[in-house]
């Protein structure tokens, strides 16, 4: 017998994860890393500090990923939906332990402001879970297709010869654009304009804030 979970289970759930994703090297990766088998590139300081300046930008995306999908499935009403959140949200530690680890061989450090970002961002997919799921679906492929033009942006600036942040970014491309294709396939609803216009409002006060701090 499935035991059902109350909303304080649930809750607890939530403390526990959000633990897991802001404390640092608390996120262990389920897939071996991209670079793991690369070797290191000699780069100039300017270069390490801008390419860890993206990284990080890359690293607190997916804190805020976390705490969206982990408030979508608080809130989701179909089983369904609620674990693929939580699937999406699986992968995307992936990501998180990936990012974290390249910050540490370019002897930088993880933002700061990521309780605040993790905070506002799980009470925007707790929102967008509470809409009903084919809202909160295509709120998972908007978002998406933000972080794959962050992704693609970031690739064009980080030289060739780095070819383990580079592993790591084209590995999380691949599985962003499928994040966001099957939450449309579930039955996501496509945003407007304006509503991506103001979700891109949104994540440059993050982009630019998160590139030192």
């Amino acid at each position: 017998m499935t035991r059902q979970h109350s909303l304080f289970d649930k809750l607890i759930s939530n403390a526990d994860q959000a633990l897991r994703t802001l404390v640092p090297q608390s996120s262990t990766a389920e897939r071996d890393n991209p670079a793991s088998t690369l070797s290191s590139s000699d780069l100039s300081e300017d270069q390490r500090s801008h390419i860890a300046g993206l990284m990080r930008i890359n690293h607190t995306g997916e804190v805020c990923a976390q705490a969206l999908y982990q408030g979508q499935a608080l809130t989701a009403r179909l089983p369904t939906v609620k674990n693929e959140m939580e699937q999406a949200a699986q992968e995307e530690v992936d990501h998180l332990a990936w990012c974290e680890d390249r910050l540490q061989q370019l002897d930088s450090h993880t933002s700061v402001l990521n309780p605040l970002f993790y905070a506002s961002s799980f009470l925007i997919g707790a929102a967008a879970g509470a809409l009903g799921d084919k809202w909160s679906l295509g709120f998972v492929a908007a978002t998406e297709q933000q972080v794959c033009k962050h992704l693609e942006e970031h690739l064009e600036q980080i030289p060739d010869s780095d070819q383990q942040s580079r592993a790591i970014l084209e590995q999380m491309l691949i599985d962003e654009k499928a994040h966001g294709e099957k939450a449309m396939q579930g039955g996501g609803k496509a945003f407007s304009g304006p509503a991506k216009q103001l979700m891109s409002a949104a994540s440059k006060v993050m982009t630019r804030s998160t590139y030192r701090i």
